[in-house]
């Protein structure tokens, strides 16, 4: 019998979104596999923050958003709807919420991101699918300063803090810090709350969105537009909103003609 208080994965069409034709084991390789596959297929996008459309972080929402219409999100709805789908198989999952901590200190910092942490037999390890371009698109081992010459992202710790880093071309780069607490159902709900409708959000008042493909991405911030394929990054700027229309339809998967109005503060010309 179904639980009510726990509505059903609808497993047929997610994996036919993420592309996913693999086992469906409570093991470590089926856990990667799925995380990559979904950051692959489902872009990170703060369009519906920006025309003032409510984030729903239910599970029936989340899918007809990121599966059914082929949307993206951000954290929040990433991380809800991976939890599910990661439990629904039998995966112990535990949800965590994080300090940003890219451009503001963790003094400073709210709450205002969400990670899993996924436990197996070999060990704990966080998983990230909604931090756009900075997020890692492997399970990140749980253990302390895990660095390698060829890592890209791992755990580093300073007492009770835990933060996740990031090596760049140029520099490491701290993405952001937590201490591991419990956290609440409505935890994520403020923290969403804030995130999508606070004045001062850098989702109220910026346009952020990141789509990985075979081989590279391509990220917008605001009209600059940064497309990565191998070693080599083009750069370019969107002239208007019908540009940047056709832009997501063409590399985001999925059409939105309310783009055409859409209102960015931090771009006058759009607001």
């Amino acid at each position: 019998m179904t639980n009510p208080e726990r509505p059903a994965v609808d497993f047929e069409a997610y994996f036919e979104r993420i592309g996913w034709k693999g086992e469906t084991r409570v093991d470590f390789g089926t856990m990667a596999g799925l995380l990559a596959a979904h950051m692959h297929s489902i872009p990170f996008e703060n369009l519906d923050v920006l025309l003032k459309r409510p984030i729903r972080l239910d599970l029936p929402s989340l899918q007809e958003k990121l599966v059914r219409a082929r949307r993206g999100g951000y954290c929040f709805e990433h991380g809800t709807l991976f939890a599910a789908v990661l439990e629904r198989l039998g995966f112990e999952i535990a949800r965590h919420t994080a300090r940003v901590v890219l451009v503001t200190p963790r003094e400073q910092a709210p709450r205002t991101h969400m990670f899993l942490i996924a436990t197996l037999p070999e060990g704990r390890f966080v998983l990230d699918p909604g931090f756009g371009g900075q997020a890692p698109a492997f399970p990140v081992p749980l253990i302390e300063g895990l660095e390698t010459a060829d890592a890209t992202h791992w755990l580093q710790r300073d007492g009770r803090w835990w933060t996740l880093r990031m090596r760049t071309h140029e520099d490491i780069v701290d993405c952001w810090t937590t201490t591991l607490d419990a956290d609440n159902e409505t935890d994520f709900v403020l923290g969403n709350h804030y995130t999508s409708t606070y004045p001062d959000s850098a989702f109220v008042n910026r346009l952020m969105l990141h789509a990985r493909s075979d081989g590279g991405s391509v990220s917008v911030m605001n009209r600059d537009v940064t497309f990565r394929r191998g070693g080599d990054t083009r750069k370019s700027q969107l002239a208007d909103r019908r540009e940047l229309r056709a832009l997501v339809a063409e590399h985001f998967g999925f059409d939105l003609p309310e783009i055409e109005r859409l209102r960015v503060p931090s771009v006058p010309e759009w607001s």
